[in-house]
């Protein structure tokens, strides 16, 4: 399937308390993508025209990314937490105008998608994981030292566009193209020092391990077999957890999933959510 991006087929949208890209038709069902911790909506410009052919594409800025206001706690920037999230996503779900979606997410979205999934089924016709775990440092990764590292440059004053070609570098696997990377370049620099820090946070406290078996829709999971920051022992454990849920291995993509293997990753995400929309509910 195609993975040119064609900005004549998208529109970017916002209300009041989100902002999106959106490609297709409003009568189609809709695919809504939840990007990564340092990404935004552009990071899914290979799947937007892609896909809308056949579906309702949308990639949401996470509150806070991009062109979205941040969630509040009275006039300030709230504590983000998982519980936060699934509110806005649910929020946005209702102000799409959509009944149930097929949501997909990768890395942090992919977390995110699991409790929506898990919290609000009533919203979740199927479900997507792309290079994504069931707990943060399912690996025995030391958090502190984590987070550590990676606050250490918004310490010093810089902002994720400053470090960005060294984060995803270290991210991707060898055949990622300069184009992708590009685009997930100008994606990660739409993100605020303070938004990334707030995700941060958030992130750490990933465990939904005790409540997989509770996502009741339709799920794949799928992950790049160089994948060095989620590998595939992470996707083999949500694909063995969740009720019915499917695994693919994309081979020679790391961790950027949707940009270095867009074809394949389209035609997973085509397939699938073809498959369960002939599927009676």
């Amino acid at each position: 399937m195609n993975s040119e991006f064609h900005p004549e087929l998208v529109r970017d949208m916002s209300s009041e308390r989100f902002a999106w890209r959106e490609a297709g038709s409003a009568d189609s069902p809709t695919v809504l993508l939840l990007h990564g911790l340092g990404g935004s909506r552009l990071s899914w410009d290979p799947q937007l025209a892609a896909l809308s052919s056949s579906f309702r594409v949308v990639a949401w800025d996470l509150p806070g990314y991009g062109d979205a206001p941040a969630l509040l706690d009275g006039d300030a920037p709230a504590v983000l937490t998982f519980g936060l999230l699934v509110g806005a996503v649910s929020d946005l779900i209702h102000d799409l105008g959509c009944q149930r979606v097929h949501l997909a997410g990768i890395s942090f979205g992919g977390m995110i998608a699991q409790y929506v999934a898990i919290h609000r089924p009533d919203l979740v016709r199927s479900l997507s994981l792309l290079a994504t775990s069931a707990k943060f440092g399912q690996d025995g990764t030391n958090p502190g030292v984590w987070r550590a590292t990676r606050l250490a440059q918004l310490d010093e004053g810089k902002q994720p566009a400053d470090f960005a070609d060294a984060v995803l570098s270290r991210l991707a696997g060898p055949s990622i193209t300069p184009l992708a990377m590009a685009q997930q370049r100008a994606a990660m620099s739409r993100i605020s020092a303070d938004a990334l820090r707030r995700s941060l946070d958030c992130l750490l406290t990933h465990d939904s391990r005790s409540q997989l078996a509770a996502i009741t829709a339709a799920t794949q999971c799928l992950v790049g077999d160089l994948d060095e920051e989620t590998p595939v022992s992470y996707a083999q454990y949500l694909a063995e957890h969740i009720p019915g849920a499917r695994l693919e291995i994309i081979a020679g993509a790391g961790h950027l999933l949707n940009a270095e293997a867009p074809v394949i990753v389209n035609e997973l995400l085509a397939g699938f959510v073809a498959l369960v929309e002939a599927t009676p509910l």
